[in-house]
């Protein structure tokens, strides 16, 4: 009897070597290029802000206020290709491409619905826009003729997104590495003849021209993505995208993502608010939290990729009704993130010392700069752990509420209030209120681990569908 047991015991162990051994193989496959793909997202989204620093403070400032209309806008998107990698991963778990085909359907004709939305308000009211952000006269000036530019830019974006989160959750995540790669090197070099060469010392047309370069490169990579869904692709751009839909499937990708896209939009909308607030508090506060912003969500990226991959391994193995390997999965992508994100904190502080070195700001902005990269380095602990669990492990199984829920409660009742008398009333230290407005991972972290830990996101979401009979 003894022996049995320990030959179970034995037989349990190597079981569980075997599925680390191959979860984490399949997790690097999927890592990697999901980081590097994101990572080159962000720095094209950012890459516009990033250089204009070059020339002048103010552009790059106000640029950075622009943008926040794109990010807004991919919010939308984000929240439509997490509802589309969700179902994706759990049919290419079962196998059923058909399935898939009308996923990336659906998900592309809702893209086009809202980039049409946005296209037109920053095309037709950029200024109008612009003032939501600061009151700065020279600042709604230039970012009301960035955004009339890149405002061609969302008719592209939105498709190249959708078809991405399919391929990505049908673990080939290396064509949208690959393409991003091809587009962020296009996308510098433009901007570099439109900044160094053609406008050096014109800080309007130096914007127009940024903002020309990246509605051109988004373009491209469009383009890319038709190409390689004609060629190589198992779902494909099929016109028009009606016709691929299945009444059913239309249901199910409603209930799942418009709960996510509602999560997206209250916190995103938060965060736009807490940028609108430090518009109106300081240009120079503005400056640095643009560069701060922008080396938080750079050193996060890997995170992201922890995330977005874990969601498609547990998506694929609720798919295929194997809820064990889920849950053994979910725990082991929560330590990988809460390790990823000691080594992003830790980053911001190595990089720190480059980051003043090639930013050209005042004292006083540097004086702020300096302290919100160090409240950066906490918060990308909570914000790591915080996105694998609500943003990807819970999506993954179908629990698409909790994230809204947590983020209207701790971003529109807690923090929003906070920031606003802080800033208006009480009138803080520029860095104390930034400290605030950060509080909101540290917020939901405890919240987030209490839920997971009831596993009531251990969910098979999949049907059979009458087109596949």
């Amino acid at each position: 009897m003894g022996c049995e047991v320990q030959l179970q015991l034995r037989i349990g162990k190597n079981s569980d070597r075997d599925f680390t051994r191959t979860f984490n193989r399949s997790l690097i496959i999927l890592v990697v290029p999901i980081a590097l793909q994101s990572l080159i997202t962000a720095v094209i989204n950012l890459i516009d802000v990033l250089m204009l620093g070059f020339i002048d403070q103010s552009a790059m400032a106000a640029v950075s206020l622009a943008a926040q209309v794109t990010f807004v806008l991919t919010l939308f998107y984000t929240g439509l290709a997490t509802g589309t990698g969700i179902l994706t991963a759990q049919y290419w778990g079962k196998n059923d491409v058909k399935a898939i085909q009308s996923v990336l359907s659906i998900s592309l004709m809702c893209s086009i619905c809202i980039s049409f939305l946005f296209f037109g308000l920053s095309l037709f009211f950029p200024e109008q826009l612009m003032y939501i952000f600061t009151d700065d006269n020279e600042l709604v000036r230039y970012g009301t003729n960035y955004l009339r530019v890149i405002s061609f830019s969302y008719l592209a974006i939105g498709l190249s997104q959708m078809y991405f989160s399919v391929v990505k959750s049908m673990e080939n995540a290396r064509i949208s590495a690959t393409i991003s790669s091809i587009c962020l090197l296009l996308n510098i070099v433009l901007n570099a003849i439109c900044i160094f060469i053609l406008f050096p010392s014109m800080p309007e047309k130096a914007i127009s021209g940024v903002a020309a370069a990246t509605v051109c490169v988004r373009f491209i990579e469009l383009g890319c993505c038709i190409l390689h869904s004609k060629a190589r692709g198992q779902v494909h751009f099929h016109l028009p995208f009606y016709k691929f839909l299945d009444k059913n499937l239309f249901k199910d990708f409603l209930k799942y993502t418009v709960p996510i896209l509602g999560n997206f939009i209250v916190w995103g909308g938060a965060l736009t608010a807490t940028t609108t607030i430090i518009g109106h508090v300081s240009v120079d506060m503005v400056a640095s939290n643009s560069i701060a912003t922008v080396v938080k969500d750079l050193v996060i990226i890997l995170c992201a990729g922890i995330a977005s991959g874990g969601s498609v391994l547990v998506g694929k193995y609720l798919g295929n009704n194997d809820l064990e390997k889920a849950r053994k999965a979910g725990n082991r992508i929560i330590c990988y993130a809460f390790l990823f994100g000691l080594i992003a904190g830790a980053s911001i502080l190595l990089i720190k010392p480059l980051i003043f070195t090639f930013m050209n700001l005042n004292d006083e902005a540097q004086g702020y700069l300096n302290g919100m990269l160090y409240i950066c380095t906490f918060y990308c602990i909570g914000k790591s752990v915080n996105s694998t669990i609500i943003g990807g492990i819970f999506p993954a199984g179908g629990d698409t509420k909790f994230g809204f829920w947590c983020d209207l409660i701790v971003m529109w009742f807690i923090i929003l209030p906070l920031g606003f008398i802080s800033a208006f009333f009480w009138q803080v230290h520029p860095i104390i209120l930034y400290a605030i407005i950060s509080l909101d991972e540290i917020i939901k972290l405890p919240v987030a681990i209490i839920r997971y830990i009831k596993y009531r996101w251990l969910n098979n979401i999949t049907r059979e569908l009458p087109t596949n009979k």
